[in-house]
């Protein structure tokens, strides 16, 4: 048995008894903990018991959709999710991301892929620290939320990852395809900056008072920098 990477236990919320039964099997191997959920309801209770290290969220579930109960959590929480369902087209994928995913396989999948991408995602987590501080704005990860000056700022999931990416590289010149493909998970397609646009223009709003900026290079990207 290879050592668990990192604390907390593994949430898989799918109803399918063969597929948790693969899943449960491959991770405990890797010396990771689980826990199943076969319904919202009882992935409620495992989460409200003790915070998850990471979920495995199916959409289809017999008490609702986990899209819906992905954009719930992302309200309070930044866990990291894997999207694990059998809706597997492109606009699936981009929903699913967009809904606060980090990352999505659809079924049928390889157990072994499954792994990596379990792995990849703990990793990807673990790097973040417990707080990113500049000035008086502070991100909580664990909670997935954002203040300044100690008030808080109600961001949502992309208004969050973005607010995360200037923080990491203030006073750099950050790419539209950077920003896009690091916070909806994808490549920039012609078209699709204007969520970019939106987003960044909702949360430069929400900097009034804090010290900071978010300036703008038309047509190459956005800059994190004091006013």
């Amino acid at each position: 048995m290879e050592k668990q990477f990192g604390g907390g236990y593994i949430l898989m919320v799918e109803d399918e008894p063969v597929v948790q039964a693969n899943n449960k099997k491959i991770l405990e191997r890797r010396g990771y903990v689980t826990r199943q959920a076969f319904s919202l309801a009882e992935a409620r209770k495992h989460i409200k018991a003790e915070t998850p290290r990471a979920i495995v969220l199916d959409i289809n579930l017999p008490d609702g959709s986990g899209l819906d109960f992905l954009q719930e959590l992302r309200k309070t929480s930044n866990i990291p999710v894997l999207m694990l369902t059998a809706m597997g087209t492109q606009e699936d994928i981009i929903h699913g991301l967009e809904a606060g995913g980090d990352d999505y396989l659809p079924k049928p999948y390889d157990l072994a892929v499954f792994l990596v991408r379990i792995n990849a995602l703990l990793r990807r987590a673990s790097l973040l620290p417990e707080s990113l501080d500049i000035g008086s704005i502070r991100i909580d990860i664990p909670s997935g939320k954002a203040y300044v000056n100690n008030v808080d700022m109600n961001l949502p999931p992309k208004e969050l990852s973005l607010l995360q990416q200037f923080t990491q590289h203030p006073e750099q010149m950050l790419t539209n395809e950077f920003l896009y493909e690091k916070v909806w998970g994808q490549k920039l397609l012609a078209g699709s900056d204007n969520s970019l646009k939106v987003a960044i223009s909702k949360l430069r709003h929400k900097l009034d008072g804090s010290g900071f900026t978010i300036t703008t290079a038309w047509g190459e990207g956005y800059c994190f920098e004091r006013e």
